[in-house]
C-alpha cells in the first residue's frame, strides 16, 4: 500500500482530494450496484427535486488505522440506521443497511492509501450523502435518489485540537422548531444556522450554543454538535425533539454510566449556567471538545481557569479515542476492521 504524500500530522479539517468515491442509483423501484469513479463533479437535472425543495440528507463517520495497521469504523451500523431515519422524515428513499456497509467499504478500500497513519492524530472522514435527483415541478418526493460516498483525511474540527473552545449564547436566531426537522442531518439545518454561526465567529468565539425556540430558556445544542456539562458529579445532556441525536453523545453516555457517573438526558436551563463544573461539545468531527466558557448576555461562564480539559471530560475523551484507534479494548462491539480489498 503506498501511502499518499501529505502531512499528516497537520491536515486541517477540510476537503482534499482522494482517488475514488462511490455511486449508486434508485430507479424504478431498486438501488443499483455502485461505482467506483475519480469524477467529483455530480450531473444533475435541473428540477432535481433536492435543487428546489430540500431532499437532501447526509451523514458523517471516521475511519481510523489501528496500532496494527488494520484500518477500523466506529458504530457504522448506527450512522446508516440515522441516514435511513433522516430519509424518512423527508419523504426520501432509504438506503439499505447492507448497500451503506458495502459502500463505505469498498470506498475506503479504494482509498487505503489516504488513511492516516496511526499515532498522526488525523482520521479517514466518510461523508455519505443521499440526494433526490428526479425532476419534478410540484411540491412532491423525487422517485429516482442518488447515494454518494466520499472520503476526505482530516485533523481535528477545532484548530486547537483537544482545547478549551468559547461559546456564545444564540438568542435572535433559532435552529430548528419542535416537530421540525432539527432531529434530522439534512443539509436545510446548517443553511439556516450559518448565520449564528459565522457571527459568533466574527466576535472571537469558536460556536453559539442555540436556545429552545419556543421558551428561550433551555439549551438546545452548539451549531455543529451535542453538548453536555458535568453538574454535581453528573453527566447532564440536553433533552428535546429539536436535537439530532449524536452517536458520539450516545457513546460517551454509555462510557459515562460505566464510570459510575449518573447520567441525565433532561431539559437544561440556561439559568444552570452557573452550576456547571465542566462542559464540552459532542460530534463525529468535534469528538469531545472542552468548552472553556459560555458568554450569555453580557456575563461570561468559565469552566477551564488554566486553558485545559476538565478531569472528567479528559477521562471521558481519552476512553473513547481509545476505543476509536483500536488500542483498547471494545467491549461493546461499537468498531468493525474492514477487510482488504
Amino acid at each position: 500500500m503506498q501511502r499518499a504524500d501529505l502531512d499528516f500530522a497537520n491536515l486541517p479539517f477540510a476537503f482534499q482530494q482522494t482517488d475514488r468515491n462511490i455511486r449508486y442509483r434508485f430507479r424504478d423501484g431498486t438501488w443499483d450496484r455502485g461505482e467506483l469513479t475519480a469524477d467529483q463533479t455530480i450531473n444533475l437535472h435541473m428540477a432535481a427535486t433536492c435543487l428546489h425543495y430540500g431532499q437532501e440528507i447526509f451523514e458523517g463517520l471516521k475511519v481510523f488505522e489501528r496500532p496494527d495497521g488494520r484500518i477500523q469504523t466506529f458504530r457504522l451500523e448506527e450512522n446508516a440506521k440515522r441516514f435511513q431515519r433522516s430519509a424518512r422524515k423527508l419523504l426520501m428513499e432509504p438506503v439499505p443497511l447492507e448497500v451503506f456497509k458495502e459502500a463505505v467499504h469498498r470506498v475506503v478500500q479504494a482509498n487505503r492509501g489516504f488513511v492516516p497513519p496511526h499515532g498522526s492524530g488525523a482520521s479517514l472522514y466518510v461523508r455519505p450523502f443521499l440526494l433526490g435527483s428526479g425532476a419534478e415541478v410540484g411540491v412532491k418526493p423525487s422517485r429516482e435518489y442518488l447515494f454518494v460516498v466520499f472520503v476526505t483525511p482530516v485533523g481535528p474540527y477545532y484548530k486547537a485540537g483537544f482545547e478549551p473552545v468559547k461559546l456564545i449564547v444564540e438568542e435572535a436566531i433559532d435552529r430548528a422548531a419542535p416537530g421540525g426537522v432539527g432531529d434530522v442531518k439534512c443539509g436545510g439545518n446548517y443553511a439556516a444556522g450559518m448565520r449564528a454561526t459565522m457571527g459568533a465567529k466574527g466576535k472571537g468565539y469558536s460556536e453559539v450554543l442555540y436556545l429552545d425556540c419556543r421558551e428561550k430558556k433551555y439549551l438546545d445544542e452548539s451549531g455543529s454538535s451535542n453538548f453536555y456539562a458535568i453538574i454535581d458529579g453528573r453527566y447532564v445532556t440536553p433533552a428535546s425533539p429539536s436535537i439530532l441525536p449524536s452517536i458520539t453523545n450516545m457513546s460517551v453516555r454509555q462510557l459515562a454510566e460505566d464510570a459510575g457517573l449518573p447520567v441525565e438526558a433532561r431539559p437544561v436551563g440556561v439559568a444552570e449556567l452557573g452550576s456547571f463544573a465542566e462542559a464540552g461539545c459532542l460530534g463525529t468531527a468535534a469528538v469531545i471538545t472542552p468548552v472553556g466558557s459560555i458568554t450569555h448576555g453580557e456575563r461570561e461562564y468559565v469552566y477551564s481557569k488554566d486553558g485545559k480539559a476538565g478531569p472528567v471530560t479528559t477521562q471521558l475523551y481519552n476512553k473513547l479515542i481509545a476505543i476509536q484507534w483500536g488500542e483498547a479494548d471494545d467491549p461493546y462491539g461499537w468498531t468493525e476492521v474492514i477487510p482488504e480489498s
